[in-house]
């Protein structure tokens, strides 16, 4: 039997997944270093350099953020010839679409990627690669392949993105696949709207905090109860 216990104060957030009583994990986000992983932004490439095939982009930060070529969406397209260098792609001033994958340690800014994610709970929703992904952890065939046509029935005529199906996803209905399809629909549309009206550097989504991530990504049908401190928290999340 699992139970959630979330406790949120103005310093940090606190959340215990206890089975049988006992807990077993202990997640805590402190509110002055919120992580920035999954955060998308609109920015503006501030210096390109050759030399490293990367460059400096400003999301509005202190640091300027770090994008390699590595994490380019158009320089992963290119298998069998020899991709453009960096230069060539994206160029000083130059607003990017971007996505923050690794947070900023030290003296060094954040990492980015323009391959965009966003999470639901069933599903990964990638708006720019047209294609239909599996968990590893899925590893019954037949399985795999009925979530597979399962999906494809659900995504709509023409929809340009793609999907990978989460571990969680093992047991959902068409409803549920449905939910999170619609879900993860509303938010990207949002971000474009966002996109259209911004100026760089602007933040276009942030990730959920970390109580929400808990939701989601944890809390099962095995889940008995979740309690969370006060009203006014229970009613955010």
């Amino acid at each position: 039997m699992e139970d959630i216990l979330v406790n949120i104060t103005p310093q940090e957030t606190r959340v215990a997944v206890l089975l049988a009583g006992v807990v077993q994990e202990l997640h805590v986000e402190r509110s002055a270093l919120r992580g920035l992983v999954g955060n998308i932004y609109l920015g503006r490439v501030a210096r390109v350099l050759p030399g490293m095939q990367s460059a400096f982009v400003d999301i509005g930060l202190e640091r300027a953020a770090f994008l390699h070529v590595a994490d380019i969406w158009e320089y992963r397209q290119f298998t069998q010839e020899k991709p453009p260098p960096i230069e060539r792609m994206i160029r000083e001033g130059d607003t990017v679409l971007v996505q923050v994958v690794k947070d900023p340690i030290g003296t060094k800014g954040a990492r980015l990627s323009t391959q965009v994610s966003l999470a639901g709970r069933m599903l990964v929703y990638l708006p720019q690669d047209p294609h239909i992904g599996i968990s590893q952890r899925i590893e019954d065939e037949t399985e795999r392949a009925q979530l597979r046509e399962r999906l494809q029935r659900l995504v709509p005529p023409g929809e340009k993105g793609g999907y990978i199906i989460r571990t969680s996803a093992e047991d959902a209905t068409e409803g549920d696949l449905a939910n999170d399809l619609q879900y993860l629909s509303v938010l990207w549309n949002r971000i474009v709207e966002r996109r259209a009206v911004s100026a760089a550097p602007a933040l276009l989504y942030q990730e959920l905090s970390l109580a929400q991530r808990i939701l989601r990504d944890v809390a099962t049908e095995e889940t008995t109860a979740i309690q969370v401190d006060s009203r006014e928290n229970f009613l955010k999340l």
